[in-house]
């Protein structure tokens, strides 16, 4: 899996396409994604003693990483990415459009 906690993506599809976030984390072995701000889900809460009456909240739902796309921080532009081998031996991500380390 090609995305990372911290970089921007923006949706390619479903019901929040178009929207920009910020990974939140990353799920490599479901091939999924939790973005900030995106993807609300209604979470039923049992009563409890912080909570007694119990009620219901929205926190975000994992999304599909196929359906997301990285937005490259030095072009701002939606971009796929590669990998290239620094003089150092250490394997970097870089940007398909301007071929900017990310």
């Amino acid at each position: 899996m090609k995305l990372k906690k911290g970089d921007m993506v923006t949706v390619l599809t479903g019901k929040e396409r178009g929207k920009k976030g910020k990974v939140l984390r990353v799920f490599p072995s479901e091939s999924r994604i939790l973005i900030e701000g995106l993807n609300y889900m209604k979470v039923y809460l049992r009563p409890s003693q912080q909570n007694p009456k119990g009620g219901i909240s929205q926190v975000e739902g994992k999304m599909q990483s196929s359906n997301v796309q990285l937005v490259c921080p030095r072009c701002s532009k939606v971009t796929r990415t590669g990998y290239q081998f620094l003089s150092d031996g250490t394997k970097q991500r870089i940007c398909k459009k301007c071929n900017e380390i990310i």
